[in-house]
């Protein structure tokens, strides 16, 4: 077989490959024989193209699905026998709503590919994953999409992809035929393979004269930063005195650099002419680490005691997590598992745990144990949406689990011999809230059911059943999650649900002080009902909570009815007066009173307390009070103005920015809760997609007079 490629191997050609490639199900015996590949970049990269036309460049008979990442909301992951690796290739989707599960994929892989497409170039979001991979040393790689479009050229994608990274070098360089073919310029031979419309591979040409030039300028620079790279400091010192340097020494320190994280390859490809996928396989088998190179998070025992350095043996302890919990109509509960050490086996027994973070606030009710034995299901190798049967998992490989009836997405499966948990991977928090109720009533009944199942299959949402409001609300990752999960409790659970005004949880106070009397009296005959108290009413400073105090002389209120007014009180303050609000921050103080002796009771008191409360109440002696957040909103720095002057239109107070390194920095804000419902989709447009936040709340204050007016005429 010819040499091609940049001399890394002997690699199969297009045809090789699809000739040697197999339906079975790939069955790797060690972690050697395995690539954990992750697709990464924005919403219309190209990266679901690309995936599909690599599943069909090494599966015989599958034909892609060419319906372009529009459409790619959710993970998925295709297991590909290459020669004799296993390359496990997960897609994910480019949408920041569904950065779940991006992070998912990030943890099941060992590397990441960065698609950009040359007619869209990197934005912001992206450049950010790049940092952040760089700061937990996962390897990259880079593939330049798209290069069909000519109002883009290869070059000026490369700056721009330099600009956004750092130093990148290509490894090939694209050239276009004459007859439409498109021919790839592997720079290490100085020759080109040749591809036709159909993708397949025509030969293995030299270089033009017109060509060598250019080739041989980019073949210099990439020489140049692998070297650099090396670990022989001698290596570049007798590169630039002119000394010849063997390729094959060369290409060995491009493989360490690569799989280190310290080197980034690019390769132009055009997935739907095939020109490139060869070549990127051969990236992944080559130059990609094994999964034992894999730096687990924290791995703890079920008491939180540290454990042992886990080395990706297949021998030892069990250690897997689930990446990602679906349900299929036809199997059920599918399960995607990352094993990272030890074997995993069709009917093992192993303990299913959770870490308490993952589902903290998910207020979930009568959710499944997360620290129980479970025998697992049948195990399958995945194709995109196909599964194929597999009899072992060992460390390193992903394979999906069906029927795992209690484990969730980021549990943990161990041995139930020795149990233990991982930290979970780093989610943001979901920050747009949406309130729903059902559509009739047939569906209510069914949506609690519905929405714990939802909830634990979907790591960045989380749910809250608002006691203040009474409204059941869906906190997301932005609009097109809220549509997801709309529609996945209609189609997959036949629950139709809408969305409804999010009503903002408020407070009530007096602002000025009162006197007012309490009466309670009725006669019905027999024993009737009679209590009269006389209370002042004052208000007391933010966050002082609720004061009451007995000032009553002479017995005109028993003394064992005193404590009926303060409960009666209390229980009206929980109820509100102007707004159905709890009431706060007051203090109320009984001067006086009547009693009678046979029909005064102590309901009857109580009942007069929460009167007096009434009693007082007036738009004039009570206003409402909103909840006032801090938040801290991290952006690129070119927008921290546009940041600020969006705060300002919401009522906020910066109180200062800080640096957050990486051209970023942290603006520290006051802002009233009512406007910060849609925040999560405003900052995205404000800060083209750069901006994260938290929010906590902080204190209450009054509602400006005119909003409260507003809100008082439409509740």
């Amino acid at each position: 077989m010819s040499r091609k490629g940049w001399v890394l191997a002997d690699p199969m050609s297009a045809n090789d490959r699809k000739g040697a490639a197999s339906t079975a199900a790939p069955a790797p015996t060690s972690p050697a024989q395995i690539r954990n590949v992750v697709l990464v970049g924005h919403s219309g990269a190209g990266k679901t193209t690309l995936f599909e036309h690599l599943v069909a460049a090494a599966v015989p008979g599958y034909r892609p699905k060419d319906d372009g990442d529009e459409r790619s909301i959710g993970l998925q992951v295709a297991a590909l026998q290459v020669g004799d690796t296993t390359v496990n290739l997960i897609d994910t989707p480019g949408y920041a709503d569904f950065l779940g599960e991006l992070r998912a994929g990030l943890r099941a892989a060992d590397a990441a590919l960065f698609v950009v497409s040359s007619a869209d170039g990197i934005d912001a979001a992206t450049a950010q994953l790049w940092q952040e991979c760089e700061v937990v040393g996962m390897p990259r790689g880079i593939v330049v999409t798209k290069l069909e479009n000519g109002r883009t050229a290869f070059e000026d994608t490369l700056e721009r992809c330099r600009e956004a990274f750092g130093d990148c070098q290509p490894l090939y360089l694209p050239v276009a035929g004459e007859d439409g073919s498109t021919i790839v310029a592997t720079l290490a031979l100085l020759s080109q393979n040749v591809y036709d419309s159909s993708g397949d591979e025509l030969a293995v040409v030299e270089a033009t004269p017109e060509q060598r030039g250019t080739i041989e300028d980019a073949r210099g620079a990439l020489m140049e930063a692998i070297i650099t790279e090396s670990e022989d400091d001698t290596l570049l010192d007798r590169y630039l005195e002119g000394e010849q340097v063997e390729l094959d020494v060369v290409i060995g320190d491009l493989k360490k650099a690569v799989a280190a994280g310290t080197f980034f390859p690019v390769i132009p490809i055009s997935a739907h002419t095939g020109a490139g996928l060869t070549e990127l396989f051969e990236l992944f088998t080559e130059c990609f680490p094994t999964p034992d190179r894999h730096e687990l998070r924290a791995v703890t025992t079920l008491d939180g005691e540290p454990t042992e350095a886990l080395n990706g043996d297949p021998s030892g302890p069990l250690v897997a997590e689930v990446v990602k919990t679906a349900t299929d109509p036809y199997v059920g509960r599918v399960s995607v598992v990352r094993v990272f050490n030890g074997t995993l086996r069709p009917d093992d027994v192993v303990h299913v745990s959770g870490h308490p973070s993952t589902f903290a606030g998910k207020d979930v009710e009568g959710h499944p144990d997360h620290d129980s034995d479970e025998r697992v299901g049948s195990l399958s190798a995945p194709l995109g949406d196909d599964n194929r049967p597999k009899k072992v998992a060992v460390a390193g490989d992903i394979v999906t689990v069906a029927k795992l009836a209690h484990a969730e997405t980021g549990d943990t499966l161990s041995s139930k011999e020795t149990p233990v948990v991982v930290e979970p991977w780093l989610l943001p928090d979901p920050l747009l809230p949406v309130a729903i109720h059902p559509v009739a009533k047939a569906d209510e009944d069914k949506l609690a059911a519905a929405l714990q199942r939802v909830v634990a299959e979907d790591v960045t949402m989380r749910m809250e059943h608002n006691a203040e409001t009474h409204q059941v609300v869906l906190w997301t990752m932005g609009q097109a999650h809220v549509d997801v999960l709309l529609a996945r409790l209609k189609d997959r659970y036949g629950v139709s649900v809408e969305a409804e005004p999010l009503r903002v949880a408020m407070r009530e106070t007096f602002v000025a002080p009162v006197r007012v009397q309490g009466r309670h009296v009725k006669q019905s005959g027999g024993h009737g009902q009679f209590a009269v108290c006389h209370v002042e009413i004052e208000p007391l400073e933010r966050g002082a909570g609720f004061e009451f105090v007995d000032k009553v002389v002479g017995g005109s209120v028993p003394r064992q009815f005193i404590p009926s007014v303060e409960k009666g009180v209390r229980a009206q303050m929980e109820k509100g007066t102007l707004a159905g609000y709890p009431m706060v921050d007051i203090r109320v103080t009984l001067v006086d009173g009547k009693a009678h002796s046979v029909d005064s009771s102590d309901m009857a008191f109580q009942t007069a307390g929460a009167l007096a409360l009434k009693e007082a109440t007036s738009e004039s002696t009570v206003t409402l009070l909103e909840p006032v957040e801090a938040v801290d909103i991290a952006v690129a720095d070119d927008y921290v103005g546009a940041v600020m002057g969006d705060l300002s239109t919401r009522r906020g107070r910066v109180i200062g920015t800080e640096p957050a390194g990486a051209g970023r920095t942290v603006v520290h804000a006051e802002v009233p809760a009512q406007e910060l419902t849609r925040y999560a989709i405003d900052l995205r447009s404000v800060s083209h997609g750069t901006g994260s936040f938290t929010r906590e709340l902080l204190r209450y204050e009054p509602l400006p007079a005119h909003l409260a007016k507003a809100h008082l005429s439409s509740s």
